[in-house]
């Protein structure tokens, strides 16, 4: 198949064309570098386009047939929503949409979309399954739903294809060190602490330890960005034969405190590694732990790394690696 991967020089997106390459489809990657980074680009050319301005999407898929789409582009961060929801419902929202119109015109019927936990909101059970309410605390997560309701809708008008995927935590890095996780600024824990490790970021921040949790810290599923996209490329076959909108959570459905997560890279860096507590962040749940089974079941997606310590192992190799490279490189 030929996939256009949207967002595909950001950190899921890229692990994901060089999965889709890795197992003989075409790629062609579009973003508009905000966040991604050119060199990431690796498995398929590069298309400089923004999702808010329609006309540079219509000359993106005018030149060429494409046969699904994987859609990665979103501003994702739970506090900046809070503070700027105009830019997140127009970028998540709106920006879906036109892409959504230009996949209609050029007659592009399947979609495998990123979605997030962050629309079930606070959590009512100890592990979330797809069933459970979607009632989300923060603009980032009501963005998403939004579009997952827009999909429902395109799948009865239109008979558009289409799998979001639920995500709970990614983290870790390619096996091979070719790939990790960047970003400026940096605001994911796991990065965050590794980077911590090595002094080469600032000192790591644990956002409250008043949590109704067993040591006050924020709960997190964590999940290996090589098996997202496992399961995203598990999903275009699966809709050959499964017609409709479908949503499916992805997380090891194990769920480990920050302050296990520094526990834990404590022993994979050999020290200690400093951290202080400042105030929580406002739209942050205090638990978000998946039920997967649905995944397993209908897919066939079994994750490769389910334990956190070989999570952290590979994005601290990826890290090390990074923060042995001159700087001007």
């Amino acid at each position: 198949m030929h996939v256009l991967v949207c967002g595909g020089a950001g950190y899921i997106g890229s692990h994901m064309a060089r999965q889709l390459a890795g197992h003989g489809h075409q790629v062609t990657v579009l973003d508009n570098l905000s966040t991604g980074h050119r060199a990431a680009v690796r498995w398929g050319p590069l298309v400089e386009a923004d999702l808010l301005h329609p006309l540079a999407l219509e000359r993106a898929f005018s030149g060429q047939r494409f046969d699904a789409v994987m859609h990665f582009c979103a501003r994702s961060l739970v506090g900046e929503s809070v503070a700027a929801p105009y830019a997140y419902y127009a970028n998540n929202l709106a920006g879906t949409l036109n892409l959504l119109q230009a996949m209609q015109r050029h007659g592009v019927d399947r979609l495998v979309f990123s979605s997030t936990a962050a629309v079930y909101g606070e959590p009512r059970a100890a592990c979330i399954d797809e069933d459970h309410p979607r009632e989300p605390i923060n603009p980032y997560g009501a963005s998403k739903l939004m579009v997952e309701r827009i999909l429902a809708d395109a799948a009865a008008a239109y008979g558009l294809r289409s799998v979001s995927f639920r995500y709970f935590n990614a983290a870790g890095a390619a096996a091979d060190g070719a790939l990790g996780e960047m970003h400026d600024p940096e605001t994911h824990l796991v990065p965050n602490v590794l980077r911590a490790a090595l002094g080469a970021g600032p000192p790591l921040q644990v956002f409250g330890d008043d949590w109704p949790t067993p040591d006050g810290t924020c709960i997190r599923d964590y999940v290996h960005v090589d098996d997202l996209a496992q399961a995203h490329r598990l999903a275009l076959e699966w809709m050959d034969l499964n017609p409709g909108a479908h949503a499916f959570n992805l997380g090891n459905g194990a769920g480990f405190s920050v302050r296990e997560v520094i526990t834990a890279a404590e022993a994979v860096c050999g020290h200690r590694i400093p951290w202080s507590v400042v105030p929580r962040r406002p739209g942050d749940p205090a638990v978000l732990v998946a039920a997967s089974s649905l995944a397993r079941r209908e897919l066939g997606w079994a994750p490769a790394y389910p334990e956190l310590e070989s999570i952290l192992s590979s994005a601290w190799r990826w890290h090390s690696a990074a923060a042995a490279l001159p700087r001007s490189a």
